[in-house]
């Protein structure tokens, strides 16, 4: 996923990338969704080894146009000086005056005190290392919500008088919304990216309290929960671009990586989260509020990026391939 959010971000138009980078994300969640249904056909005909089978052989067989038609980022072997003939096959692709350039440089520029960094060391370098830390605990915190609830939703609600199938079914509703991200994607390529993503995080913190307070609404709770899901799930699939489109050529494949590497703890800590709560007999809506106080430490994480490194999102990492 990493790779797939830094080589899309690099081939997208700078004014477009935010749409298209979360536009090409939301395939994750739609195939994880698609997954869930084709193993809930495949086990009771083929048996449960069947998915692990198809799991293992999908891969395989995605492997080969890959290798054949997937280009290499045109900015990393700029940026690494690979060969003309190399650049000049991957551009002409998209512009056919590409073949008449003997020559690529890039325009884009890192903080003057990561030059030469790559990799961590310019992840936490001085002018990035407040932006990824923050970037760290907005998605942290994400996780810590969606796996919260899409592990303990089912069980909340029928601890709260919901009979199974309905409890289920209503948990159901929740990961369906990373669509909207492509919405958040057009706002963030016009409007600034982290207050857009910070709005969806405090949002998501007022919609999860909801849900704690709409216990015994059957109706209410579908609306609470759908809605939540949006949001949550818009934001969160919206942190990829945002990472992206902070870090230069040289870190930004490292930098989107640790933000998603770290953000797997706190699905962990979500769980464990819950968990805790319920073992001190704490009520429905409280469970829900303690689980919405997330949602605005990651709105407060984006908004402290945006205050200590507006030079960096707005100036640095912008940048392009000239042929000359």
């Amino acid at each position: 996923m990493p790779n797939a959010v830094t080589l899309m971000s690099e081939y997208c138009p700078d004014s477009r990338r935010a749409t298209m980078t979360n536009l090409m994300f939301c395939g994750f969640p739609l195939g994880a969704a698609f997954g869930g249904f084709l193993a809930s056909w495949m086990i009771p005909h083929f048996g449960w080894r069947s998915v692990l089978v198809l799991g293992g052989v999908v891969p395989l067989v995605l492997l080969v146009p890959l290798v054949l038609w997937l280009p290499e980022s045109v900015r990393y072997m700029v940026a690494k000086r690979q060969a003309a003939e190399r650049i000049r096959a991957v551009l002409v692709k998209i512009s056919a005056s590409a073949s008449s350039f003997a020559a690529f440089t890039m325009t884009e520029k890192a903080a003057p005190e990561s030059s030469g960094k790559t990799g961590i060391a310019l992840v936490l370098s001085g002018s990035y290392v407040m932006g990824t830390l923050m970037l760290w605990l907005a998605y942290f915190m994400g996780l810590v919500i969606f796996y919260a609830l899409i592990n303990w939703m089912p069980i909340l609600f029928k601890e709260a008088g919901l009979d199974a199938q309905t409890a289920g079914l209503i948990a159901a509703l929740f990961p369906l919304g990373g669509v909207g991200a492509v919405l958040f994607g057009f706002l963030m390529d016009r409007f600034n990216p982290n207050r857009i993503i910070a709005v969806g995080f405090a949002l998501t913190a007022v919609a999860i309290w909801a849900i704690g307070q709409s216990s015994g609404h059957v109706g209410a709770l579908v609306v609470v929960v759908f809605v939540a899901g949006v949001l949550m799930n818009t934001a969160q699939s919206s942190l990829p671009a945002l990472a992206a489109a902070f870090y230069p050529t040289a870190g930004r494949a490292t930098g989107v990586s640790w933000m998603l590497g770290m953000g797997r703890i706190g699905g962990i800590a979500g769980s464990l989260l819950v968990a805790e709560l319920t073992r001190r007999q704490f009520g429905f809506a409280q469970v829900f509020t303690g689980i919405a106080a997330a949602g605005l430490v990651s709105a407060i994480a984006l908004l402290i990026k945006q205050s200590v490194t507006p030079h960096v999102a707005a100036t640095l990492t912008r940048g392009e391939v000239l042929g000359h």
